[in-house]
């Protein structure tokens, strides 16, 4: 019988110092080695969170992912296959200041170096290979980017067991009471502070635990809900746009008919060359998530990345 693979989540992380770009190496002190900040999944966790997660607790720094940077595959001794993901994440100078970092057992030291020094200084060939690819979307300008996160609202009960007199009052069944519990961690994850969503009660009753979670406020907004898109009364290109506008995190919470209007509309307003990666983008399930990262500098040079995930549940 073949052995589980090992899934394990980290990250590329940078700061701007002087005008330079550094890359955080950690130093691990029972391996003497250098490597990337990660760290294997933690039972019903995400990847996203994992790699938040792992990074905090290696380096005491606490960040928002940005773009997917890369995979890395490699045999462990007890011949398992291990496969982790790594993410761009920048460390802030808050961030920094407020790291918690001091040596122990399983980190003897970080380092912050350039990209091109980190390529010397990394001990194993998959982190060198991760480095490379992280050069390859700095070249690309792909870096200073912000998350517009597209989220189809949990599962609701069926229309045949609502009893109510409008669909927009139909409520989550309870695999979308677990859902809306279980994407807090993944979202926080991206940094999703801004929380905007249709007023019809499966939606805001997905995205009410992230706002708890994050001190946030869920702003209702009628024209992405389901009623006005059905009436001809939606307006997603408005409600993109302020978004795109505004060149910070946010999360536009909405129903599968309504998503790819919403997406085609993100497209157009940051100038996005058509492809059918855009109809993966909007083609969610109920509790899945799109992350489209933008540049933050100039949002209208199209759409850097995306990725797609669920809740877990």
């Amino acid at each position: 019988m073949t052995a589980p693979v090992v899934y394990a989540a980290g990250g590329v992380v940078w700061r701007v110092v002087d005008g330079k770009l550094r890359i955080l190496l950690v130093h691990r002190t029972k391996y003497r080695d250098a490597s990337l900040p990660k760290g294997k999944v933690d039972p019903g966790e995400t990847l996203p969170e994992t790699a938040v997660r792992e990074i905090q607790e290696e380096t005491g720094i606490r960040v928002s992912l940005g773009v997917h940077v890369g995979i890395s595959h490699y045999r462990l001794p007890s011949s398992r296959e291990k496969i982790v993901h790594y993410w761009a994440a920048e460390a802030t100078d808050a961030a920094v200041k407020a790291s918690t970092f001091v040596p122990n057992k399983e980190i003897a030291g970080l380092e912050w170096v350039s990209p091109k020094k980190a390529l010397k200084r990394l001990s194993y060939p998959v982190d060198v290979d991760i480095v490379e690819k992280f050069r390859a979307k700095l070249d690309q300008g792909a870096l200073r980017t912000f998350p517009l996160v597209i989220l189809r609202h949990g599962k609701a009960i069926s229309r045949d067991d609502f009893e109510g007199a409008s669909d927009a009052e139909r409520p989550l069944a309870p695999r979308g009471r677990r859902q809306s519990q279980e994407l807090v961690g993944p979202l926080l994850a991206f940094g999703v502070r801004k929380i905007i969503s249709s007023p019809s009660l499966r939606c805001t009753s997905t995205v009410r635990p992230l706002a708890a979670a994050s001190g946030g406020k869920v702003h209702l907004e009628p024209a992405i809900s389901q009623d006005a898109w059905e009436e001809g009364r939606a307006d997603a290109r408005r409600v993109v746009g302020e978004r795109v506008r505004a060149r910070r995190p946010a999360l536009l919470c909405s129903h599968g008919p309504v998503l790819p209007d919403i997406v085609a509309e993100l497209a157009l307003a940051t100038g996005s060359i058509p492809g059918s990666y855009l109809g993966s983008v909007s083609a969610l399930d109920t509790g899945e998530f799109s992350v489209v990262h933008l540049s933050t500098g100039n949002p209208g040079s199209g759409i850097v990345a995306t990725e797609k995930h669920d809740s877990g549940v």
